[in-house]
């Protein structure tokens, strides 16, 4: 739904020369500004917004993209932005219990991360283009780097070694390409995908409209459970396949 509106936007910004740069900070001002009207219990307004920042936050980079402006700044900044907004919101709802919805939070998303990043392994895929290095700028770069060295990577290495670990335990050993392959399924990307950010702030809007934005909390529990379910599924799926061999 986000997707094609955003792209509808890319080629009038591309004449225009908008900096996506300048996206990015526009949708996290969205999302802050959105925090502080739920502090207040207002509830369409921010229920709006929210959807606005999901929209302009598919935008950065398809005009990053579109335009040869894709760079390890931009990929950063959007990232670490999205988790200053990220707190904000749960900081409004829950107080001082916010923080630790966020990295509850962070810990979902960066499932969905590593799972599209082992599915596209497993089939030798690329992950990821490499971002142009042109338009980078070497002391905010650095400083954003520093940002997800301390935050983000603690939770991904985490995250990749427990997967790692019990593909290891489900495959009796080192796993073969065909392991790799039963324990990637798309069903399992599917899902994960499907409790992006832009999920996210859609059930977030609804909860505020409705006036309980704290239902969107009570949710991350039932994802993380989903996830946990689907981590089984998964492992289940290479102990069947080994049944099979042997």
């Amino acid at each position: 739904m986000f997707r094609p509106a955003a792209q509808v936007l890319v080629p009038p910004l591309a004449r225009w020369r908008v900096n996506p740069l300048h996206v990015v900070l526009l949708h996290t001002a969205l999302a802050l500004y959105a925090a502080e009207l739920i502090r207040r219990g207002d509830r369409l307004a921010p229920a709006l917004l929210l959807q606005v920042k999901t929209l302009l936050d598919g935008l950065d980079g398809q005009l990053a993209r579109a335009t040869g402006q894709t760079t390890a700044t931009g990929r950063y900044l959007d990232t670490e932005m999205d988790l200053v907004a990220n707190a904000a919101l749960n900081v409004a709802i829950a107080g001082r219990t916010g923080w630790a919805l966020t990295l509850l939070q962070s810990l979902i998303l960066s499932v969905d991360y590593l799972w599209e990043r082992e599915y596209r392994a497993a089939r030798g895929q690329i992950f990821r283009e490499a971002p142009a290095q042109a338009g980078d700028h070497p002391q905010v770069l650095a400083l954003l780097e520093a940002v997800y060295a301390a935050y983000f990577v603690p939770q991904e290495r985490l995250l990749a070694r427990l997967f790692e670990a019990r593909l290891r335990g489900a495959a009796g050993g080192t796993p073969t390409p065909a392991d790799q392959h039963a324990y990637t399924p798309l069903g399992a990307l599917t899902l994960s995908a499907n409790l992006g950010l832009a999920t996210q702030l859609l059930v977030l809007g609804a909860c505020v409209l409705a006036g309980r934005p704290g239902w969107y909390h009570r949710s991350l529990g039932l994802q993380a459970a989903a996830l946990l379910g689907t981590q089984l599924w998964r492992e289940g799926r290479v102990q069947r396949l080994r049944a099979r061999r042997a």
